[in-house]
C-alpha cells in the first residue's frame, strides 16, 4: 500500500505540472493542460483508489504552495477531484449470485454529465463568490465573441441595408442634427439599430456559455476515461473486463434530472447557471449514448462499416452540429429503451 500511496504522489506532482505550465500560454502549454487529469485517471484505475486521493492532495497542494492557493483548489475542483471519482466509480462493483457485477458504464456516464456540471458550478464559485461578478464576466466574454463574429461597422451597415426607406430618411435626418436626444445611449441606439442586436446577442450567448462550457468538459472527461482505462487495460492493471462500450444506456431517472435541470435554469444565481450547465453536461450524454446506440444498432448489418464512416464524416464536416441529432437519438433511445438484444456478437 506504501508504494501504490507512492505512485499516487507522483503522479500527483505530473498532473499538477501538466496544469501549471497554463500559465504560460502557448499552444504546447495548452495541450500539456488538457492532459493534466490522465495521471490521476491511470494511478486510480491501475492501482487503487487511496493512491488516486493521494495525487489528489499532493497535486492540490503543490500548487497552492508554490504558485498561488487559488490555483491548487481550482486544480482540485475542477481537475482532480473529477478525475478521481470517476476512476472510483469506474471501478465499484457488488456481487451477486451471478458473480461480480461491476458499475454499469450508462450509470457512469450519467455521473459523467453531473460531474462537469459540478466541476464548472465549483470553479465558477471559485472564480467569482459573487454571481453578479461572474455574470459581468459572462457578458463580457460574449460581448467580445459577438463583436468578433459582428464587427460595429459591418453590422451598422447590415442593419441600414435592411431599412426601409422612410427609416434610413429619418436617420438621416437624426444624423443632420434636426434632432437631438437627451440620451446619448439612447441616440447611439438610434442612430445604429444593430447595436440593440448585438447586445440581445450577447445576453443570450452568456446565458448559455456555462451550458457550452460543460458539454465539452463532460466529452473531454468521458475521452479521458476512455483513454486511461486503454492504457491501464495494456498494461494488464485494470481490474475490471472490458466491457461492451456500444450496449452503453442511461437510466431513465437521466430523463427527471434533466427535467430537474431544466426547472433550474429559471432560477436565479447559481442555481440557475448549475441548471444550465447539468442541461450542457446531459445533451453531451445523450449525444455519446446515441452514437453508442447507433453502434449498437448496426452491429451484423451489412455495409456497417460505410455507416459508421459516413456518421463520423458528417459529426467532421457540421463541426459538430449533428450532435444535436444524436442527442435527439440518445434521448429517445433512453425514453424508449428499446435496445436489441444482449447476445448480439462483440464488435
Amino acid at each position: 500500500m506504501a508504494q501504490h500511496i507512492g505512485i499516487g504522489i507522483g503522479a500527483g506532482l505530473v498532473s499538477a505540472l501538466l496544469f501549471g505550465v497554463l500559465l504560460k500560454a502557448t499552444p504546447l502549454a495548452i495541450l500539456l493542460y488538457l492532459v493534466s487529469p490522465l495521471p490521476i485517471l491511470i494511478v486510480g484505475l491501475g492501482w487503487s483508489r487511496k493512491a488516486a486521493l493521494a495525487a489528489v492532495v499532493t497535486g492540490s497542494l503543490a500548487l497552492a504552495l508554490v504558485i498561488a492557493p487559488f490555483m491548487g483548489l481550482a486544480y482540485g475542483a475542477y481537475i482532480a477531484v473529477p478525475a478521481w471519482w470517476l476512476a472510483y466509480l469506474a471501478l465499484l462493483g457488488r456481487e451477486t449470485p451471478a458473480g461480480l457485477e461491476w458499475y454499469p458504464t450508462g450509470r457512469l456516464l450519467g455521473w459523467i454529465a453531473a460531474t462537469a456540471a459540478l466541476a464548472f458550478i465549483a470553479i465558477a464559485v471559485l472564480s467569482s463568490p459573487n454571481h453578479a461578478a461572474f455574470d459581468a464576466q459572462l457578458r463580457g466574454l460574449a460581448q467580445t465573441l459577438v463583436q468578433a463574429r459582428m464587427p460595429a461597422g459591418r453590422a451598422t451597415v447590415d442593419a441600414r441595408s435592411d431599412a426601409t426607406p422612410a427609416d434610413r430618411d429619418e436617420a438621416a435626418r437624426d444624423e443632420g442634427g434636426r434632432a437631438t436626444a437627451a440620451d446619448p445611449a439612447a441616440s447611439a441606439q438610434a442612430a445604429d439599430p444593430a447595436e440593440v442586436t448585438r447586445t440581445e446577442m450577447a445576453d443570450a450567448l452568456a446565458r448559455v456559455i456555462p451550458a457550452f462550457a460543460t458539454n465539452g468538459l463532460a466529452l473531454l472527461l468521458t475521452f479521458y476515461l476512455w483513454a486511461s482505462a486503454r492504457i491501464v487495460t495494456i498494461s494488464g492493471r485494470l481490474p475490471r473486463p472490458w466491457p461492451d462500450i456500444p450496449a452503453t444506456a442511461m437510466p431513465r431517472t437521466t430523463l427527471a434530472t434533466l427535467a430537474a435541470a431544466i426547472l433550474m435554469c429559471f432560477a436565479p444565481g447559481y442555481v440557475g447557471v448549475f441548471g444550465v450547465a447539468l442541461v450542457g453536461g446531459f445533451s453531451a450524454a445523450f449525444a455519446l449514448q446515441g452514437l453508442a446506440a447507433f453502434h449498437d444498432r448496426s452491429r451484423g448489418r451489412p455495409g456497417r462499416a460505410l455507416m459508421l464512416f459516413g456518421m463520423y464524416l458528417i459529426l467532421f464536416v457540421t463541426q459538430g452540429i449533428a450532435l444535436v441529432a444524436l442527442t435527439l437519438f440518445g434521448l429517445a433511445d433512453t425514453a424508449l429503451d428499446r435496445r436489441r438484444p444482449k447476445d448480439h456478437p462483440a464488435p
